[in-house]
């Protein structure tokens, strides 16, 4: 390390930083271009938290309970210390008040101490790239995609706040900017959930109780300003953080551009900011995907150009004479069906083959290089080491425990209730679930029979011909089915809710997980059963003819002219493009959303402010309550995930099912970032390492995909009986359509007037299977083990390859920790060696051993009392 000349400073300061107006750790500082609203009437004190109730005009029945379980509430957090400010806001019917609250500095330092948060040792000059930027920049060119943000939050090396160690971080001197605006959220809602407002032991504590009981109507901080840009001109410098979300993030002109992902954390914190990231990662890797799978299809298009099977069954004319497809029907010519034949080649060729082995391992690669994307952001947003804190009752479950017991890691007596009476309720909810279950195959088969019968209505009652009578009953059976899957959908998802309260899961982190698992397997089954129907059964129980097997009287029904895997396209293409249609048509201009937004704002105004009131003109606090409670993410996440299946476990039958979701993302992110800038209330910060339980849940699906399309083109598609054909009987595959054709037992063609037909199978003229069918199951059988062994295989090659954590992220964690240690340490004789900034340690003694640079850290050299540089403050 390179000697310091400058006089050496006392020993208790570790790191000595001279601390500038642009360097504060706090929100981003700036010449605001508006001045600050969000202040008591003082105009200096940070309003941190806004508590409303609403009192309707002259009635006073059923609310002495609420007015003193309310007062009692702030007097307790007047106790606490928090500051308070009353505001009122008189209507014709009603009184809304708000009740603004501010930390003092001494409460944000002990809280901050309590909680574990963490404060800023070092700046660290490392901006926030994406590989594709990276890769470019090693090349010299500009990356399209990149723009720059103003006022991008900086990365500092951070430990724990500890409140007798207050010098040694830095910006500890400007007390207003030392705690980010975030942070001060996360202190008063602690305080809020743990203030208590009437017994204890029956779980009275916390606002988020209060504002079941209906004591708040609602609780929240503020948004910094208004998103709009400023009227005047101003400096990029100058605008609030939500107006640069706004303009570099929400704005559909943005919709090829990186996210600003540094900005978004700061404003909505870890949890949010991860599924931006997510959805941004998986958008990305949505490119190759897509791309693979577009040029799949067009290839389609040339093989069929040149298929000698498609050319036969087009130049057959009255060669293949088929057996009637239903009762009523006649016989008709196999040539009639040329182009649904060509049309299921696009989809059936040995490009699907490749792109189901692509896809296969892009999930899995995906995943990996998402855990190792997930860690670098877990760490640079000080995420990596959050402790398991000892979570506090859900409100709901407070207010129904019947009873309390001592909490064995805290020591206080809290809302209990009996684990073996959770148990049994548990067992009786599954039973619901496999219940609702069992009622998905039901509406199954009633789709399959109106399928059949409409084709045969629609050949009876008109002049179509039995395959286009066919086409037309599959395409709207597709479009009732998709009716059908999206109201047991909704319907599902309200009862999942009502059976996970009803469990009485005592936190909040086990009551969403136990919500996601019951509304993802169901999800799963009713989003999946008619794509897995389709793929795997249909056609393979219909018999043959003169032994035709029937459902309730009817037939079974048999594939589709173009054969089974056209079907599934066609049925994957309706719920895929339908869902995303219909969730983008929620999320409009036009949707409920924006219906409840004007409610809400009209409710807040008086018929004399209604259309005159600017936005200068209504307060912040007012402005944010018009806004609409903020969801969560559980929509986004089921949304995707149901999709990251479609793409994944059946695209062997639609190469472009990935295109699809690539252009749906694109809409899909831009819609979300407006729902959270403009549109929600501020939500209160939740910190998290990753996705959660989403992340296993997308482990299990790309397990799944590479089974599913393993069977896929083992027994649906015409690959293996293709490949058979070429290496056995002629390796131009002339005569294959003849290969797969069965000829009619002779019983049947006597009942029908002597006429030899033809049906798609492999048996002989008494109706037996013939031995290449067998020989047919044993290679299918073969392949789809070969297939899976070879996937996995690679998986687990690239999950030991591929470390979770990147080398360079694991390097800083070590560095960071030694940081935290010395900034930390009691024995001064520790307080004496300095930290080395990154110059020190690109200029140290270094050496490798294998791929992995190691710092040598001389122990022999005498210990260096210095400042860090002033660049580095």
């Amino acid at each position: 390390m390179k000697k310091s000349a400058e006089k050496r400073e006392d020993s208790s300061t570790l790191i000595a930083m001279e601390t500038t107006s642009q360097m504060n750790y706090g929100s981003i500082t700036k010449k605001a271009a508006t001045r600050d609203r969000n202040v008591f009437s003082d105009g200096k004190t940070r309003i941190d938290f806004v508590l409303v109730w609403e009192e309707l005009r002259g009635v006073n029945e059923n609310g002495a309970t609420q007015r003193k379980w309310r007062e009692q509430f702030l007097r307790r957090l007047k106790q606490v210390g928090l500051l308070q400010e009353q505001r009122v806001v008189s209507q014709v019917k009603k009184r809304i008040h708000f009740i603004l609250l501010s930390a003092p500095w001494n409460l944000l330092c002990y809280y901050a101490e309590e909680i574990s948060l963490r404060a800023p040792l070092q700046v660290v000059n490392i901006p926030l790239t994406n590989w594709s930027e990276s890769f470019l920049s090693k090349l010299s060119l500009p990356s399209p995609l990149s723009q720059n943000v103003p006022n991008p939050p900086l990365e500092y090396y951070t430990c724990q706040f500890r409140n007798n160690k207050l010098e040694r971080f830095l910006g500890s001197d400007n007390k207003e900017t030392f705690f980010k605006t975030t942070q001060r959220h996360i202190v008063l809602y602690e305080i809020l959930a743990r203030t208590p407002y009437g017994c204890v032991n029956r779980g009275e504590v916390g606002i988020d109780r209060l504002i079941s009981e209906e004591v708040f109507t609602a609780a929240y901080p503020l948004h910094e300003g208004n998103y709009k840009m400023p009227d005047n001109p101003v400096s990029l410098q100058s605008l609030g953080l939500r107006q640069i979300l706004h303009g570099y993030w929400s704005k559909w002109s943005c919709w090829r551009r990186y996210q600003p992902l540094d900005h978004i954390r700061e404003y909505f914190g870890e949890k949010i900011a991860l599924y931006f990231a997510w959805i941004g990662f998986y958008t990305a890797w949505l490119l190759p995907a897509s791309l693979v799978g577009t040029l799949i299809f067009l290839l389609g298009f040339v093989l069929v150009s040149s298929d000698v099977p498609a050319k036969e069954v087009c130049e057959s004319e009255d060669t293949f004479i088929m057996c009637p497809l239903c009762n009523i029907c006649s016989t008709w010519n196999y040539s009639s069906i040329c182009f649904t034949y060509k049309a299921g080649l696009l989809f059936d060729n040995w490009g699907t083959v490749f792109l189901s082995i692509f896809m296969s391992l892009w999930a899995v690669t995906f995943l990996e290089y998402w855990k190792r994307t997930c860690s670098y952001l877990s760490h640079r947003w000080d995420c990596t080491d959050l402790e398991d804190i000892e979570e506090r009752p859900r409100p709901e479950f407070s207010a129904m425990a019947p009873m309390t017991m001592r909490n064995p890691v805290t020591g206080a007596e809290e809302p209990y209730f009996p684990e073996n009476k959770r148990l049994n309720r548990t067992a009786t909810g599954c039973m619901v679930i496999v219940i609702m279950i069992c009622v998905v195959p039901m509406f199954l088969i009633a789709i399959i029979l109106y399928r059949t019968i409409l084709r045969v209505v629609l050949y009876k009652s008109t002049t179509t011909d039995s395959a286009s009578a066919g086409t037309i009953a599959s395409i709207s059976a597709s479009v009732l089915n998709l009716i059908i899957i999206l109201t047991l959908s909704r319907i599902y998802t309200s009862l999942a809710g009502i059976l996970t309260r009803w469990e009485m899961h005592r936190t909040q982190t086990k009551y969403e997980d136990m919500f996601i698992l019951k509304v993802f397997i169901f999800q799963f089954v009713n989003f999946y059963s008619t794509p897995v129907y389709i793929a795997f059964f249909k056609g393979r129980f219909v018999g043959y003819p003169g032994m035709y097997n029937t459902l309730f009287g009817i037939r079974n029904e048999a594939c589709g002219a173009g054969g089974c895997l056209i079907d599934l396209a066609q049925e994957l293409l309706v719920i895929m493009v339908g869902k995303q249609c219909k969730t983008h048509e929620a999320e409009g201009s036009c949707s409920g959303r924006k219906v409840k937004a004007w409610w809400q704002r009209n409710k807040m105004r008086t018929p004399q402010m209604a259309g005159t009131q600017t936005m200068m003109d209504v307060s912040p606090w007012e402005a944010d309550y018009e806004l609409l409670v903020c969801e969560g993410l559980f929509g986004e996440y089921l949304e995707m995930v149901l999709q990251f299946g479609f793409i994944t476990i059946f695209v062997a039958a639609c190469p472009l099912a990935p295109l699809f979701a690539l252009m749906n993302n694109w809409v899909e992110i831009r819609l979300d970032a407006q729902k959270y800038v403009k549109e929600f209330r501020r939500p209160v910060v939740e910190r998290a390492q990753d996705i959660g339980i989403w992340f296993h849940i997308l482990q299990f699906i790309s397990h799944m995909a590479v089974i599913s399309n393993a069977f896929l083109i083992a027994f649906t598609s015409s690959f293996v009986p293709r490949l058979y054909y070429r290496y056995t009987r002629d390796s131009t595959l002339s005569g294959f359509v003849n290969f797969t054709l069965a000829t009619a037992p002779q019983s049947y063609m006597q009942q029908h007037h002597n006429v030899s037909c033809r049906y798609r199978g492999m048996r002989d003229e008494k109706g037996e299977y013939l031995p290449e069918f067998y020989k047919l199951l044993v290679i299918r059988l073969s392949f789809v083990i070969i297939f899976e062994h070879v996937v996995f295989f690679i998986h687990r090659l690239i999950d030991l390859i591929v470390p979770d954590i990147p080398e360079d992220v694991e390097l800083k964690m070590k560095r960071e920790h030694y940081m935290a240690k010395q900034a930390l340490a009691e024995n001064k004789a520790l307080g004496k060696t300095s930290i080395p900034n990154d110059k020190d340690i690109m200029s140290g003694d270094m050496y490798r051993r294998g791929s992995r640079a190691v710092i040598l850290l001389n122990d022999r050299r005498p210990p260096n009392l210095k400042k860090v540089p002033k660049n580095y403050t």
